[in-house]
């Protein structure tokens, strides 16, 4: 039931930042690993925005915001997570270009089902989602690697954290 009510807040989240049609502009799947070999599976819903800033002949900065369902898993233990994070991202290259290699940065907020996995004290069932990553945009698909932390921002003691770098395929609607 948790999980249900997380999903409900993350779309209810991404419906406030919805700007124009369409209301998504992309679904994503990723797979990623934290320490202690803890596997990342992350299902995610994007909307662009239609802002852009310091456009020049390098690129152009924009935002977009993502929410998503995520699953924590080491052998029986399984964390379940709902987030929705506003997204800087600097795209290279001219706006018609079919190609875009770009780099992103973001801050979010979590809910999570259990605050502890493998070992790892999390504290509080609130993080926030930290990001950093690169990717190529190509006309309708989108690979990606990421850095994120998962932390309280010590709200709570222990703070312990988790890390991940994951690879995210998405499908540009």
């Amino acid at each position: 039931m948790k999980f249900v009510g997380l999903a409900g807040l993350c779309l209810v989240g991404l419906a406030v930042c919805a700007e124009e049609t369409p209301f998504l502009n992309a679904v994503s799947l990723g797979y990623g690993r934290a320490q202690n070999d803890i596997d990342i599976y992350r299902l995610g819903i994007r909307k662009d925005s239609s802002w852009s800033w310091l456009e020049n002949r390098t690129g152009w900065l924009s935002v977009y915001y993502e929410a998503s369902l995520n699953v924590w898993s080491k052998g029986s233990e399984q964390v379940y997570g709902g987030a929705i994070s506003p997204v800087f991202i600097y795209y290279f290259g001219d706006k018609g270009n079919s190609f875009h290699p770009y780099v992103e940065a973001g801050i979010g907020a979590a809910c999570i089902s259990d605050s502890n996995i493998d070992g790892r004290q999390l504290s509080t069932l609130f993080q926030f989602e930290d990001r950093v990553g690169a990717g190529v945009r190509f006309e309708r698909a989108d690979v990606s690697v990421r850095y994120m932390h998962y932390s309280n921002g010590s709200i709570a003691e222990p703070n312990q954290g988790l890390d991940i770098l994951i690879v995210t395929l998405s499908y540009r609607m």
